[in-house]
């Protein structure tokens, strides 16, 4: 491989993306469906690429880069965060990482149980096959490739295939699904800042944002003279994704037996960066909204490189099981949706609750597509709640991406999911306990009187 072929993948994957966005901003269908860019691309890239008619030459490098920028995301998760007064924002912040907690839990832990229970002995599937299911609906592209990783690493190399494959799936179904819920509760009065799905805002059916709208991405934050602040930020992060790329090495050489996923050491690389930052005040100088950006772009690679790399013939060896555990994880994640969202949240229910619904099906990001469309002038605190409770999630996430491939593998799949939904139960009964929990017909009353008034 030459650096000409990660410059013609990029080059290709760019003219997708862009012919994403002309869609998106022309085509009425595209526009209604709220299909983003990266989808757009990543199916023509699968129909026209290596996997599909083979008209477009990627490399064999395109189904690697997710392992490379899912690091990068996760990398990018403590750069640049804001110290927080834990004491006065806990309250406020608790409910959404109850919920927070309760989606990873039960979407990880239900898929293993499906398929541990029901959908093993109906068909002959590998043994982690059940957590396909949270690695696509609930991590996305990213998360599928670091636990394809994993699971690589313990002899079942299929796995990425189908990761790509479940976190595709996801996309429709938070796309479509969540229109569906928005127009249903829209016309039920049950959400407080849209009174009719037609009067959205134009930007969020074309993505092209006028001029007296757009907001800034960041500042300069060091001199042009120096260093161009843009790649100041990503020097950043690719010094935490290079560090944590040669600690993974050196684990591996030295306990052969331990595969430690590569996003899960760039968490961790990313929190001593951020430490030595904060420690030599250089924290002063990093944007925050640039780092997000660096991590918004690296998602959308990911999604459109991870739908590219798809291999048609193993997801057609896998049809019949991955319909089921499909069709099982739209159910649950309704179920999610319909009557734990209404309980945890006591103001906002469905605002949180929908954003809920794209996380549970089609990532973090959909959640925050969806979310949009329902509260267009973000007057609700649901990414701020978000954002601060992620932070008390995600050891439990890495946790479940590390060692779940490895109990899966081991034949411990029933243990591992049965852990994870006992610790729901648990955390439902703590919650309900101490007074978190409202009933759902009380909180549908909030809302609708909110509305009112």
């Amino acid at each position: 491989m030459s650096a000409w072929d990660l410059a013609i993948d990029l080059g290709l994957i760019s003219v997708l993306l862009l012919v994403g966005v002309v869609l998106r901003a022309k085509v009425g269908i595209v526009q209604r469906l709220f299909i983003p860019a990266s989808i757009i691309a990543g199916g023509i890239g699968l129909t026209l690429g290596p996997n599909g008619l083979d008209w477009l030459p990627f490399s064999g490098l395109v189904s690697e880069y997710p392992t490379v920028l899912i690091a990068v995301i996760f990398g990018a998760i403590p750069i640049g965060a804001a110290k927080v007064n834990w004491k006065q924002t806990f309250g406020r912040v608790r409910n959404m990482w109850v919920y927070s907690m309760l989606l990873t839990l039960l979407m990880w832990g239900g898929g293993a149980m499906v398929t541990y229970l029901i959908i093993a002995r109906v068909w002959d599937i590998p043994t982690g096959f059940g957590l396909v299911l949270g690695a696509g609906f609930l991590g996305g592209h990213g998360t599928a490739a670091a636990v394809g990783e994993a699971f690589s690493g313990l002899g079942w190399e299929e796995a990425t295939a189908l990761g790509y494959t479940s976190a595709t799936i996801g996309l429709i179904c938070a796309i479509l699904g969540g229109l569906l819920l928005i127009k249903k509760n829209t016309r039920n009065n049950q959400t407080n800042f849209i009174s009719d799905f037609e009067e959205l805002p134009n930007e969020l059916r074309t993505g092209l944002v006028p001029k007296e709208n757009r907001p800034s991405s960041g500042e300069n934050t060091v001199s042009s003279n120096t260093v161009d602040p843009l790649f100041f930020h990503i020097a950043i992060l690719a010094v935490v994704v290079m560090v944590s790329y040669f600690l993974q090495v050196g684990i591996e050489a030295t306990f052969p037996q331990v595969s430690i996923p590569l996003l899960s050491l760039s968490f961790v690389v990313g929190l001593l960066m951020q430490f030595v930052l904060n420690t030599t005040k250089g924290n002063h100088y990093v944007d925050k909204r640039v780092i997000d950006r660096l991590a918004g772009t690296a998602t959308d690679l990911i999604v459109a490189f991870g739908i590219t790399s798809i291999n048609l013939a193993v997801v057609a060896a896998y049809a019949w099981p991955l319909l089921a555990l499909f069709v099982f994880g739209v159910i649950w994640a309704y179920c999610i949706f319909h009557f734990i969202a209404p309980r945890v949240f006591h103001r906002h229910w469905f605002e949180n609750a929908i954003f809920g619904w794209g996380w549970s099906t089609g990532t973090v990001a959909m959640g925050i597509a969806l979310l949009r469309i329902v509260d267009p002038k973000s007057k609700s605190t649901t990414l701020d709640d978000y954002a601060l409770g992620y932070v008390g999630m995600v050891p439990v996430e890495i946790m479940v991406i590390t060692f779940g491939p490895i109990m899966m593998m081991a034949g411990f799949g029933g243990i591992f999911s049965l852990i994870l939904l006992g610790t729901s139960a648990v955390l439902i009964i703590i919650a309900a306990k101490s007074g978190w929990l409202a009933s759902i017909q009380d909180t549908k009353k909030f809302n609708r009187d909110s509305n009112v008034s």
